[in-house]
């Protein structure tokens, strides 16, 4: 069996710009969709999956639907939301499914996938926990046919990844940059203001994106001492984000590297901000702010965050974190059912963007979903009132 391909998903076709920061700084979603499944792969997708006898999940054309979702670790509740939420779907339509998480192992994970194949999955979802150790099972995957789409986490050094389906996760950083940079009107020379900032997990591929959005608004604010940052952890430029990664994007990591900052460095003097790129890290940085002496609504720091954690909107409403960039879950997984439900039929495959997201090997064709940001006084309006959050969720 031979695994759809996308046209313009060949391996010469590079992107305009091939560093991280070039790489970064075009993430806008092209309007132009080109992606389109190769008839001849496609033909044999539906003709070598058909049996004498079909099973009660096949459609009309008898192309079996059975997807194996990989996830990687229940300890974030937004992959809980995102594996369950996107299984969901897919068994309303008859789908046999295998959903697995893998602890952020990336051998459970191997071993995972190899039993989905195994089991005769045709269809491979994805969110790796280091995407670069993949490339061998993926060539198991090939082996057997099976379509591959990378679940927000790009997997990098493999020509078998299909798709990539994802937020527009630069723009994440850079609604994150914006928002300290209005909050702390520096686009008017206001400051100096004291700055920590934090990165994502050094082994996932988006915490790059997410720091080069957020540092390509406030580096030259750094450069200029508009923002100082204390603790001298500042990396001079995108590319050295990962010497202030937190692993696994752990909390208590967090909190720990916070506490040090502040115990080091701001025993006379205040922080004022703090770049998180995520819910879960901020979470941990707001235990090391209150566990400081700082007060919410007094003294407390400007703190980002991304997510829309239950944990993280009940501290937006106790001004324990000001803000989260919010990615509707709900709306990726739906994404990622259309193209599986056209993988399925034999139809074109929808993206929006075919230049972005080299892997090292080829440029994967990408659907990207515009992410928003969430502050207090729209907790109710965005999340509650959408039906992402229960009011009992957050105390409402």
């Amino acid at each position: 069996m031979v695994s759809a391909q996308a046209v313009g998903a060949d391996t010469d076709v590079q992107p305009e710009e091939n560093d991280e920061e070039g790489n970064a700084q075009h993430m806008s979603a092209r309007k132009s969709v080109l992606g389109l499944v190769a008839v001849s792969g496609a033909a044999l997708l539906l003709s070598s999956c058909s049996t004498a006898a079909e099973p009660d999940n096949s459609d009309s054309t008898g192309t079996e639907c059975n997807v194996g979702i990989a996830m990687p670790t229940r300890s974030l509740e937004r992959w809980i939301n995102d594996g369950e939420g996107l299984q969901a779907l897919l068994e309303a339509d008859g789908c046999t499914v295998d959903l697995q998480y893998a602890d952020n192992k990336t051998d459970q994970q191997i071993s995972q996938l190899q039993n989905m194949i195994a089991n005769g999955a045709k269809i491979l979802v994805i969110a790796s926990i280091d995407g670069t150790l993949l490339g061998p099972v993926l060539e198991d995957a090939a082996a057997e046919g099976v379509v591959v789409i990378a679940y927000d986490r790009l997997i990098n050094g493999s020509p078998n990844v299909d798709y990539y389906a994802t937020f527009d996760n630069y723009s994440v950083g850079t609604l994150q940059g914006e928002f300290i940079e209005e909050q702390l009107d520096l686009a008017n020379d206001a400051g100096p203001f004291n700055l920590e900032p934090f990165a994502g997990s050094p082994d996932d591929n988006n915490a790059r994106y997410f720091f080069a959005g957020a540092w390509d608004v406030l580096l030259p604010y750094v450069q200029s001492g508009q923002l100082v940052v204390q603790s001298g952890k500042s990396p001079a430029s995108n590319d050295e984000w990962a010497s202030i990664g937190i692993l696994e994007w752990k909390t208590a990591t967090a909190q720990a590297e916070m506490e040090n900052r502040l115990s080091s460095f701001y025993t006379d003097d205040k922080v004022d901000v703090v770049l998180s790129p995520n819910d879960s890290l901020a979470q941990g940085i707001s235990a090391a702010l209150a566990g400081n002496g700082y007060t919410p609504g007094v003294d407390w720091p400007i703190v980002t965050g991304q997510d829309g954690d239950k944990a993280s909107v009940i501290n937006i409403l106790a001004d324990m974190q000001s803000m989260t960039v919010w990615k509707d879950t709900r709306t990726l997984g739906a994404r990622v059912h259309t193209m599986i439900q056209s993988i399925i039929a034999g139809e074109e495959v929808e993206v929006n963007d075919t230049t972005t997201y080299d892997n090292g090997v080829k440029v994967v064709p990408s659907f990207l979903i515009t992410p928003e940001v969430v502050v207090k006084d729209q907790v109710q309006s965005k999340l509650i009132d959408s039906g992402f959050l229960k009011p009992a969720d957050v105390g409402l």
